[in-house]
């Protein structure tokens, strides 16, 4: 039996994955249980619950994979060095980054005390371990692999060739040009400061026209073999020590722009300053500008390699926009983006990478879904309430345990009235989208909801989008595309007669991020879905990420927490459903 645990370290999004004999057992992101969004550092609390979920010991796993190599790309490390003269600061932090990457047995000897771990850690560069994350758990036999990102092992992008238990890496895009960190630099640009906020500019972008492209193609260069460059004036990245914050914590980054770019495009809007539309054509440009360079990789690379699938990793992979006109601006046929598509996704790839090179084991099953985290069961649910009757009393709040079929005439009753319902079942989804096990759900056909969504519990910027989960078998309906979409990672448009019907889940450009459900993939959700479409006739549901500001929930704790601090209407816990005093009858 070969066990594998596949780590992303020292880096935003740290996670583990358990992979026993090329069988994913578990999967998650160390925010989850830290309760820090994007928390960086070692994945202490994720690797415990992986051997937990497995019921295996530290001891007897046979191999750590992590997703970095420090020794990947060393003389273009050297060349970089000499050519732009960085300063000292710079290289510094870039050696004390390398000398943690190296530190896994020490960490592991600190945290795991008394448990001798007698297997071997296997480094698997970067952007080889996001082209495995994708591929090796995709459905193609063969296909085109492509990873974008800021950067990884020095490199931003790296694409090659998926064949059978095989990744082959063929070219590369190297530090400092890179189209993560333009669309990072432009979202601190605008005003957005946080690690992982560039979905902001993505939900800020249709309120805009590209009327800065021509500022744009300046600040990114598209090369004639499908490559592109960056205009470094108007970056730091590559010359000075830009304050990162990676090691035990939520992520930071300094400014990645120079002072040129304000000079260029004027000056930057403050993240108090209110939104005016100069800033959303900034942000339309910026996206389209994202989206040109995007497609112009992917077109040489189809010219090049001839593939008609593509299996697609790295942060940028996240940009859900460009990746449903993938279809639509190149002749890929299929695309497979994996539900942790940035570098919490890595640890999976790792794992997979040494599972099928060192143990020639053959593919996992294609991953179909997410749910890899944490499950609990209606015992559970009702220890929490026990426990918390009192409070629960105060609070006006009463519990009652239903058979399945009850549940489910209760719930879809609840969100067609108008409720808002948080929805905590199964396993934990693996990934940043909530996708019906850790959900909020509401009716999508109250043009309000979103308002009401943003008083009650998310206070989150109004321009943003809310996202529908749709029964699978209903989709070409209602949106043009019959795609497979179950991780929530690409963007369609809403067939145009149908736009007024769902308004809670169709953006100001008539789009909208769905999410499929199939009665494979998560048949309790589907179930759902199907009886609040036997009440409306609307096959779908307004589907947000259970939380208010902090990473998805992960224990039902934090669900009657959450549910508690906030104006949510209904929680349903497995069987278990708790309402208000104001609840409407159902």
């Amino acid at each position: 039996m070969a066990i594998i645990l596949g780590l992303n370290a020292y880096h935003a999004d740290a996670a583990a994955a358990l992979l026993v004999d090329g069988r994913l057992l578990a999967a998650a992101e160390e925010e989850r249980f830290r309760r820090i969004k994007h928390w960086a550092g070692f994945p202490v609390e994720a690797i415990r619950y992986c051997l937990s979920a497995g019921g295996i010991g530290l001891d007897q796993v046979d191999v750590i994979a992590i997703n970095s190599n420090p020794r990947a790309n060393f003389w273009r490390k050297i060349d970089h060095v000499l050519r732009y003269a960085p300063d000292p600061g710079f290289l510094l932090g870039r050696l004390r980054n390398a000398r943690r990457r190296q530190s896994i047995l020490k960490e592991i000897e600190h945290h795991f005390p008394g448990v001798r771990f007698e297997g071997e850690v296997q480094r698997v560069e970067h952007h080889l371990a996001h082209l495995a994350s994708c591929f090796l758990v995709s459905p193609f036999a063969s296909a085109l692999v492509l990873s974008l990102d800021g950067f990884g092992d020095y490199a931003s992008a790296a694409w090659g060739i998926g064949q059978a238990e095989k990744v082959t890496m063929t070219g590369r895009i190297c530090f400092p040009h890179s189209l993560g960190i333009f669309y990072q630099a432009m979202t601190q640009y605008l005003g957005f400061p946080h690690f992982g906020d560039e979905y902001k500019v993505m939900g800020l972008a249709p309120y805009g026209e590209p009327t800065h492209m021509e500022a744009m193609k300046r600040i990114v260069r598209l090369g004639r073999d499908g490559g592109y460059s960056l205009d470094l004036d108007f970056f730091r990245h590559h010359r000075e020590n830009i304050h990162y914050e990676w090691d035990g914590g939520a992520p930071t980054a300094g400014d990645l722009f120079t002072s040129q770019l304000e000079k260029f495009l004027g000056p930057r809007r403050q993240p108090n300053e209110a939104l005016t539309q100069r800033h959303k054509d900034i942000a339309r440009s910026v996206q389209e500008m994202y989206e040109v360079a995007f497609f112009h990789l992917l077109n040489a690379l189809h010219r090049r390699i001839g593939l008609e699938q593509l299996a697609l990793a790295g942060g940028c992979a996240m940009n859900s926009v460009a990746n449903g006109r993938i279809h639509q601006q190149t002749p890929f046929q299929q695309t497979y983006i994996q539900a942790a598509a940035g570098d919490a996704g890595g640890a999976i790839g790792a794992a997979v990478m040494v599972w099928c090179g060192r143990f020639g084991g053959s593919r996992p099953e294609p991953m179909t879904h997410a749910h890899l985290g944490p499950g609990f069961a209606d015992t559970d649910f009702e220890q929490l309430l026990l426990t918390h009757a009192t409070n629960l009393e105060l609070s006006g709040c009463r519990s009652v345990l239903l058979t399945e079929s009850e549940l489910m005439a209760r719930a879809a009753r609840a969100i067609a009235d108008g409720q808002v319902v948080g929805w905590f079942q199964g396993r934990m989804e693996w990934g940043p989208r909530a996708l019906g096990n850790r959900s909020i759900l509401c009716d999508p056909r109250r043009a309000d909801m979103k308002d009401i969504l943003n008083q009650k519990i998310k206070r989150r910027e109004s321009f943003r989008p809310f996202a529908p989960s749709i029964l699978r078998e209903e989709v070409g309906a209602w949106f043009e595309t019959d795609d497979d979409v179950p991780f929530m990672l690409k963007v369609f448009q809403v067939r145009p007669e149908k736009r007024d019907l769902v308004p809670a889940v169709t953006h100001v450009d008539g789009s909208g991020r769905l999410q499929t459900v199939t009665t494979t993939s998560n048949p309790l959700y589907h179930r759902l879905i199907s009886a609040f479409r036997e009440i409306t006739g609307i096959p779908m549901v307004l589907n947000t990420s259970f939380n208010e500001n902090e990473p998805v929930v992960c224990r039902p704790s934090e669900a009657l927490d959450c549910f508690l601090r906030t104006r949510m209407d209904v929680l349903v816990l497995g069987h278990w459903l708790i309402t208000r005093a104001t609840e409407k009858p159902v």
